[in-house]
């Protein structure tokens, strides 16, 4: 006779989620501190070491706590045990948060360190109200503008969007086929980095990296340093009053989540306007998966617009081909890129 398996409750789970900002913040503080990137420099580093270099007052106990926590979590590797622990970064650390590479992707913890910390303690604020949580709220001013007239902020705010992205415009670039194609807009293109990625896999493309006159610099720079000036130029101008520029690729990374549903139709007309027969958008988003219950990241991100733009979301593919549909695009397909990210395209 089977014997039928009875789960038992457990608080685990509940517990683990509602004290979820603690593993955080241990992250958030040792990206703060730099201490990745000083483990990339110097590996193996006793708690000695890393209480010097990292300026540290609190005892050794609270420091193998500090460190131990990282460990457990994944993001250090650890030799010995206490007095004879020994910390190294993991790959992924070593890679992504070493402030020396140039596949550092920091920025957004740092954004989220010194900003977005405080605007999701609102998220019950943003849902009882349906309105924006940031500082923002009280100058009228929009996020971008308050980014934007702040330089150093609106620096670690570009370093933070090309972070998190960078990863899915490498993929982009290499797993869309872009043999059929010449151009490529990037509207909203920031500091350059998807028209380098897209030029730099595929020598045949020139591409264009579009935005407001703030990111000329930024732009150039990322040019300058992969060496791509034959391939990709820098425009500046506002695609709402402007319009873009006639290319048979237009992209647009983490643009169509800043706004309304309408105003998100709108851009995709904006697009579809600059594209020849044949041509294609494409949008590179934390799209969210069509039952709404496996893309916890694109949900949560969504969350994030809420309370820091008011009126964005995320979306899921349905949504972006209905959209599609009404700029008059013909059809529509989904491309997983990196982690929970997708290329959402449209085929003019």
């Amino acid at each position: 006779m089977q014997t039928e398996t009875v789960t038992k409750p457990s608080p685990a789970a509940i517990l683990q989620m509602g004290t979820g900002f603690w593993a955080s913040k241990v992250l958030l503080t040792a990206v703060e501190f730099e201490l990745f990137t000083q483990l990339e420099k110097h590996p193996n580093q006793t708690v000695k070491d890393i209480k010097s270099n990292l300026d540290l007052k609190c005892t050794d106990r609270n420091t193998y706590d500090f460190l131990d926590c990282l460990s457990a979590l994944g993001f250090l590797n650890r030799e010995g045990l206490l007095e004879t622990s020994r910390y190294s970064n993991t790959i992924d650390t070593g890679i992504f948060l070493d402030k020396a590479k140039p596949s550092y992707i920091g920025g957004i913890l740092e954004m989220q360190n010194e900003q977005g910390w405080n605007v999701w303690a609102k998220l019950d604020q943003g849902l009882k109200t349906g309105l924006i949580q940031h500082d923002v709220k009280n100058n009228g001013e929009t996020i971008f503008d308050f980014i934007s007239n702040n330089p150093e902020m609106f620096k670690k705010f570009v370093d933070g969007m090309t972070g998190v992205q960078m990863g899915n415009f490498i993929a982009l670039a290499q797993q869309f086929d872009f043999s059929n194609y010449k151009t490529l807009v990037d509207a909203g293109g920031s500091a350059g980095v998807l028209s380098v990625m897209v030029a730099k896999n595929n020598p045949h493309m020139n591409c264009t990296t579009f935005d407001l006159p703030a990111l000329k610099s930024m732009a150039t720079e990322t040019i300058q340093k992969f060496k791509m000036a034959d391939h990709v130029k820098v425009m500046n101008g506002d695609f709402f009053k402007d319009g873009l520029p006639k290319a048979d690729i237009v992209t647009m990374g983490n643009v169509l989540h800043d706004w309304d549903e309408e105003t998100k139709i709108k851009l995709m007309k904006i697009a579809y306007d600059a594209l020849p027969k044949g041509g294609v958008f494409i949008a590179i988003e934390h799209v969210i998966d069509n039952e709404r219950k496996e893309n916890v990241f694109g949900l949560m991100m969504s969350l994030n617009m809420l309370i820091e733009t008011g009126d964005g979301f995320n979306y899921t593919f349905d949504d972006f081909s209905k959209w599609a549909k009404k700029a008059g695009f013909s059809s529509t397909e989904l491309m997983p890129l990196a982690g929970p990210a997708s290329a959402a395209i449209a085929y003019k």
